[in-house]
């Protein structure tokens, strides 16, 4: 039977110092009315920025780290929740200004959690996580801004990461026909068979300075921004859309406003941090009946709690592909 006296957690406690697996009591959780024993986390970009003290990612020490967490009430004073609901957080500062998901054990305001979908586990929740929350909103507004399948060619940047693998993955289930541009052309076969229809290099996006070049994709969720999205922007055709989720090629935007007024692209900017509940709700659902057993499988691993300080070191090196599930009580 699981003890709430005391629980086990990667704690970070100070942005010079290496994490470690401690043992805490069960009176340290922090506020909220919804008590969650945590079954699964996830490593995301921002966490290995985290846990390796970088780009002042946590506020706060001593931190748990961990954007992300999926797991089942056991304490509730809110209405709508009860013990034993399946529930998945992920964001509002969770890991950053808020101890977060590499622990067994957590307190969240209810208005954080959002049902577990039927049909996905917690574990499945967290192959998703917020890579699939976000690449799900990114489609979600390409959709409402008209993009259709019929349309022609779709891009993803950045495909073999995360927010991309999903990205590519539910645009083919969705029917387009789609490119994923990768600095990792080893990773071919894997993004087919996520489903892309076409696989490109970086040079797809070479000559960023020119503010016009041949319209070439009807939309695009990019995950890089800097030059690529320079480049990409002036790439699309007329009435095309991209939606921007990252910055792993930089935080600036060498662009022109030529695009925007002589082929009314729009750039559609995605948060998934503070979306609101409505939102998630919404896309957790449809992530809920488009995400196959089969694309989980190809796109995630699980690894213990102990294996998460290395790891994130090599998705800084851009060494990890896909998603990787944190077993918290392994």
């Amino acid at each position: 039977m699981f003890c709430m006296d005391e629980y086990r957690a990667l704690l970070l406690t100070a942005a010079d110092a290496a994490p470690s697996v401690e043992r805490l009591a069960g009176g340290d959780l922090p506020d909220g009315n919804v008590t969650v024993r945590v079954a699964f986390s996830d490593l995301n970009y921002k966490d290995a920025l985290a846990l390796n003290g970088k780009a002042r990612v946590v506020r706060t020490y001593p931190m748990i780290p961990g954007i992300d967490l999926a797991g089942e009430v056991m304490e509730s004073a809110a209405e709508r929740y009860r013990a034993g609901d399946g529930v998945v957080v992920t964001g509002f500062g969770l890991g950053e200004t808020r101890w977060g998901g590499y622990a067994q054990l957590t307190r969240v305001p209810d208005d954080f959690l959002v049902t577990l979908p039927g049909g996905l586990s917690p574990r499945d929740a967290m192959a998703i996580g917020t890579a699939g929350l976000t690449a799900m909103l990114a489609v979600l507004a390409l959709e409402e801004h008209g993009v259709r399948p019929d349309d022609g060619e779709v891009v993803v940047t950045g495909a073999v990461g995360g927010v991309g693998s999903m990205a590519v993955a539910l645009l083919a289930r969705l029917g387009y026909e789609v490119t994923a541009s990768t600095g990792r052309l080893e990773e071919e076969e894997y993004l087919r068979r996520l489903g892309a229809h076409t696989v490109a290099g970086r040079d797809l996006f070479a000559h960023p300075e020119r503010p016009l070049r041949s319209e070439r994709f009807a939309g695009a969720i990019d995950a890089v921004g800097g030059e690529t999205l320079a480049a990409l922007l002036s790439m699309m055709r007329r009435q095309g859309a991209v939606a921007a989720t990252g910055n792993a090629g930089g935080n600036s935007l060498p662009t022109t406003v030529l695009p925007f007024i002589l082929r009314g692209v729009d750039l559609l900017g995605i948060d998934s941090n503070f979306a609101p509940l409505d939102r998630r709700r919404l896309a957790w659902a449809r992530l809920a009946g488009l995400v196959t057993d089969q694309v989980l499988a190809e796109v995630a691993r699980i690894v213990p709690l102990t294996a998460v300080p290395d790891l994130s070191r090599e998705m800084l090196q851009g060494r990890v592909r896909g998603r990787t599930v944190v077993d918290v009580n392994a």
